[in-house]
């Protein structure tokens, strides 16, 4: 990995991203020149929609719009038909079946998940397929993957004229039970199956971002790629027969030609950055794959001078840490704060060793780069649960964000297919400090606003008091007093008030012995964080 700017020992890739745009790739830098998008988009409003109280209502409220002349575009890891979108419905399979029977357009891919009896989606896809096919709709359960693979983007596309109606969302939360959680994080009413330390109703924690202007032509491009791929959605007679009997289209049939772009709606620049692995046989928008998460991370960081604030749900990976590492490293007063889960998602056979491994590997080498400028969190709700952090954001000096579907792990960076909108706002944020990286770029409003919101729920506060939290080592010292204060709370026995917010340390777990760890590394590499690269770019560590 790079240790300076011109280092013979630095990587092609990593040189490769100098020049240009200093926060955004060039179409050359994306690395793959079948991507059929533009290198980014001017002119977009942008909304962060944080945990699914906020989002879900307002999908609600877009697919409720919808008739005659309209489009909506789905993509998903899991969808479930019964999961209301607020509080009063409609169901998820409800909504989309009223768009259908209104004249509009419904289209969705879906992954072909395994059983749910391994703690997987598909007789959930499978009846959302079944219900929206049934309306006039089609929606596809898409196979298209490597082994061991899935499609990871969750997007929703609502198109029609190019008007003001049109947006799009993009971001972490399936329209799935268990989502439908608030900044509060009691559950989800519709909870899951899930690992027993979370409760019966789940605190969920995770963002979405509604998109409106020219940017949203760019998902809706996404989808029509992955649409119109010529390769079976799956080639295995035990998909294909079940799909027939449950009458579940497997031609994905021709779609209108898209619109022109919406008119500009906004200030902020998007960036749609993507994973696809190199599969056989090749997906004709990436016949090498696309790494452009990975390499849009990689760019923004190498800029990083003061605070790196990231949520994710795995943080895992030697790949991804040496990227962070490499830039705390570089810059001597950069900070990282990270919110992760306190627990894996599951519970039973490889799953805790197996995470417990990948933190580990990644975790020590941040650490060993960062020391105590490196802090890492997790969260709990008021009655003492811990919340999932599903959430995969990124805010760099208060001027670049980043949310979407990829987790920090080197499967959604290299081996599953992902979709991550980068953010950059070329309205400046008037408070001090106005250049808080220091290199000229200012504070932007949009990252600066959605740092502060998300340090905000998480500190149990209301909107606007954040005047301590707006310098981002303040910020980041703001953060560790709150979670040593919650912490030596339960330590005394939770005796006395409850100090507010949601802030824990994450407690440093270790891996065992040595013979845990080579019995668990085969399989992770393998089946929990597989490498998706082509050999060559994996033994030259390519990105």
């Amino acid at each position: 990995m790079p240790r300076s700017p011109g280092s013979r020992r630095e990587p092609r890739w990593a040189r490769e991203l100098r020049g240009g745009h200093p926060w955004l790739l060039s179409s050359a830098q994306r690395g793959n020149e079948h991507a059929g998008l533009p290198a980014w988009r001017e002119g977009n409003a942008v909304r962060a929609l944080v945990d699914g109280r906020s989002y879900l209502p307002v999908l609600a409220e877009a697919l409720a719009r919808t008739g005659q002349g309209d489009a909506v575009l789905f993509t998903g890891w899991r969808a479930e038909a019964e999961e209301l979108l607020d509080d009063g419905g409609p169901p998820l399979a409800a909504a989309l079946v009223a768009a259908a029977r209104r004249g509009a357009l419904v289209r969705g891919l879906l992954w072909r998940s395994h059983p749910e009896a391994l703690g997987y989606t598909l007789e959930a896809n499978r009846a959302l397929a079944r219900a929206v096919t049934a309306a006039g709709g089609r929606v596809l359960l898409d196979q298209r993957v490597r082994p061991l693979g899935s499609h990871h983007q969750k997007s929703v596309v609502v198109t029609g004229d190019g008007g003001a109606d049109e947006l799009a969302f993009v971001g972490g939360i399936d329209t799935a039970r268990s989502r439908r959680d608030g900044a509060g994080h009691r559950g989800d009413p519709q909870a899951r199956s899930f690992a027993r330390v979370y409760g019966p109703t789940p605190a969920w924690h995770d963002v979405q971002l509604q998109v409106r202007g020219p940017a949203v032509r760019d998902v809706e491009t996404v989808f029509r790629q992955r649409w119109t791929d010529p390769a079976p959605p799956t080639r295995w007679p035990w998909h294909t027969v079940p799909d027939r009997l449950h009458g579940i289209d497997r031609a994905p049939g021709p779609l209108p030609p898209p619109a022109p772009p919406p008119d500009p709606a906004g200030t902020c620049t998007v960036q749609l950055l993507r994973t696809y692995p190199r599969r056989r046989p090749r997906y004709p928008f990436a016949p090498d794959g696309e790494r452009s998460v990975a390499r849009g991370y990689a760019k923004a960081l190498a800029r990083a001078r003061r605070l790196v604030y990231v949520e994710d749900q795995y943080l895992w990976s030697r790949d991804v840490a040496r990227i962070f590492a490499a830039a705390l490293r570089r810059s001597p007063t950069l900070r990282l704060v990270a919110v992760v889960p306190r627990y894996v998602d599951r519970e039973g056979g490889l799953d805790f060793p197996a995470s417990l491994l990948g933190q580990n590997t990644a975790w020590k080498t941040v650490l060993a780069a960062g020391g105590d400028r490196v802090q890492l969190f997790d969260l709990e709700n008021e009655a003492g649960r811990p919340v999932y952090v599903h959430a995969k954001v990124c805010v760099v000096d208060d001027v670049w964000a980043a949310v979407g579907s990829a987790n920090l792990n080197r499967r959604s960076w290299t081996h599953d297919s992902e979709l991550t909108a980068a953010v950059l706002d070329e309205q400046r944020d008037g408070r001090r400090p106005l250049d808080p990286g220091g290199l000229g770029d200012g504070a932007r409003a949009f990252a600066r606003e959605l740092r502060l919101a998300l340090m905000r729920e998480h500190l149990g506060r209301t909107d606007g008091d954040d005047t301590d939290l707006l310098d981002l080592g303040e910020a980041a010292g703001t953060m560790r007093r709150a979670a040593a204060d919650l912490d030596a709370w339960h330590d005394d026995g939770r005796r006395g008030p409850r100090p507010p917010g949601q802030v824990r340390a994450h407690p440093r777990r270790t891996g065992g012995g040595w013979l845990p760890r080579a019995l668990v590394t085969p399989v992770y590499g393998l089946a929990y964080d597989p490498d998706g690269r082509p050999w060559s770019m994996r033994l030259r560590h390519e990105l």
